[in-house]
């Protein structure tokens, strides 16, 4: 139950920070575009403002997967977290489609002569926001490996694109002012691509984790490392695992000398399993099975 307390309790501190930045730097990038003339700066500002949407969807489902398992769900919830991953990426991926397509609506439809050259304050704008959210990724991502959270780390994610969307807009914003008005709404495309990149990377994330994935090779040699520690075991004859949403299950099966009683290598079993859930905090479940060698 800590475990569980912890989880959300450092969920909801990383997302409370990540709505308050995200909300702060809204309204600025917003009103600096607005009276800077800045077509990137109004974009990098929408997306800012979907941070704080996705963030509210985070905390919704970082909540929901840490129910208790019930009579319909045995195992638990934690793929709801993934659900969660899932939502967030279409609500990103629908952000990055209208900011391109407004960007090229206006490229195609312009009037050179009609093209605005931003001020120096959206320049300020857009450097201010590469420093905040470079420090948000670094500030969530730590925290969602520490709880291994999907749902956080896609967040993560989140604040860098905003951060590469931000240089994106730093370039169409600084090229426009040296002469070049059309790198303003050209930097809102590439804050774009930057954009769907992300979405997909949290989308391909969260269905790997839903789909039993095995946790890794590094996991999984880590497993059999502490498998082969324990006093009586003589091999491990097999390993499967799988992630599910932010845990991962294990099936294991170890040989132990086959003239024992049944309540030795049952022992030998237990502490197998006892060892493996201590060591490694995201096993939720471990399965052991004892073969005769």
């Amino acid at each position: 139950m800590k475990q569980k307390n912890d989880y959300q309790s450092v969920a909801y501190h990383v997302s409370t920070v990540s709505i308050i930045a995200n909300a702060l730097l809204s309204i600025g990038k917003f009103f600096a575009g607005v009276l800077a003339n800045s077509a990137a700066m109004i974009s990098d500002s929408i997306h800012s403002l979907s941070d704080v949407l996705s963030t509210v969807v985070v905390m919704i489902g970082v909540k929901i997967s840490a129910k208790e398992p019930d009579e319909n769900h045995p195992y638990g919830h934690e793929r709801l977290e993934c659900v969660a991953a899932i939502l967030l990426a279409s609500m990103l991926a629908a952000v990055g489609a209208g900011i391109g397509m407004g960007a090229v609506n206006m490229i195609i439809n312009r009037d050179e002569s009609g093209l605005e050259i931003p001020g120096v304050l959206a320049l300020v704008a857009s450097i201010v926001s590469i420093i905040v959210k470079e420090i948000m990724y670094q500030y969530t991502a730590h925290n969602a490996k520490k709880i291994n959270s999907p749902a956080l780390m896609a967040d993560a994610w989140h604040h860098r694109s905003d951060a590469l969307s931000s240089v994106g807009a730093l370039i169409g914003i600084g090229g426009a002012m040296l002469g070049f008005p059309i790198l303003d709404p050209i930097a809102s495309i590439v804050i774009c691509i930057f954009i769907l990149k992300a979405a997909l990377d949290i989308f391909a994330d969260a269905v790997r984790k839903m789909t039993d994935h095995s946790s890794g090779e590094e996991t999984e040699a880590e497993i059999r490392k502490i498998a082969k520690s324990v006093r009586g075991v003589k091999g491990i004859d097999s390993l499967k695992t799988r992630e599910f949403g932010a845990k991962i299950y294990v099936d294991i099966e170890i040989s132990v000398d086959g003239k024992m009683t049944l309540n030795d290598a049952h022992a030998i079993a237990e502490r197998v399993h006892d060892k493996i859930e201590k060591k490694l905090p995201h096993v939720k479940h471990c399965m052991v099975h004892e073969n005769p060698a």
